[in-house]
């Protein structure tokens, strides 16, 4: 009789903070559908990109997952981090995690990415550092960069992060978003955005 598959370990669903104040903590993380955690060497590598900008930046993890970006912001010395994400499941296990990290400067919220965009239009609320990791080929990105560029939801100076798609050639992003960074990985392209003045029109 055929053997059954064995279960993947619960230690396959771990992430690991790897700078700042939780540097070597692991966190467990749900396994859910499109959740893939930002590997080490990229994170390592956006928040040397980041690390003059950082120190008591106000961060926005805008489809959080994991948590991995946000938290490694924090970690490293932001000053308040949003985490948002749609799923119950996600949302219940960030809770978790920040309770086990005593985590302050940061809430949680469960919502979709634009409808939280769209209930925080024109709110006085600026982030001086966004995250974008959404779900690939699923048409999100385009309407929440848009969002975040017209509801005044960006500080002037404020840095991007976009993971996408490697097919994807040419990010649909404002035209005052100015390219600072990029990276490729297997099949993901990282990029690192500036804002820029305001977009005439």
């Amino acid at each position: 009789m055929p053997r059954k598959p064995a279960r993947r370990p619960a230690a396959s669903n771990q992430l690991r903070i790897i700078g700042g104040e939780w540097r070597g903590r692991k966190l467990s993380f749900p396994t859910i559908d499109g959740l893939r955690p930002t590997p080490d060497r990229i994170r390592e590598t956006l928040f040397n990109w980041l690390q003059l900008d950082l120190p008591g930046a106000r961060c926005l993890d805008l489809f959080s997952g994991s948590g991995a970006l946000g938290l490694e912001a924090l970690s490293r010395g932001a000053g308040e981090t949003v985490l948002v994400d749609r799923s119950g499941e996600v949302v219940r296990q960030l809770e978790v995690n920040l309770a086990l990290l005593k985590a302050k400067r940061v809430r949680v919220e469960q919502d979709a990415a634009q409808r939280w965009l769209e209930r925080h239009q024109q709110s006085g609320t600026q982030f001086d550092l966004v995250f974008l990791d959404p779900p690939f080929r699923q048409g999100m990105l385009e309407p929440c960069c848009a969002l975040l560029e017209q509801g005044g939801l960006l500080s002037d100076n404020a840095m991007i992060y976009i993971e996408a798609e490697k097919e994807l050639r040419q990010l649909p992003v404002p035209a005052n978003w100015i390219q600072h960074r990029q990276k490729s990985a297997g099949q993901v392209s990282c990029y690192l955005y500036r804002r820029g003045g305001e977009v005439d029109g």
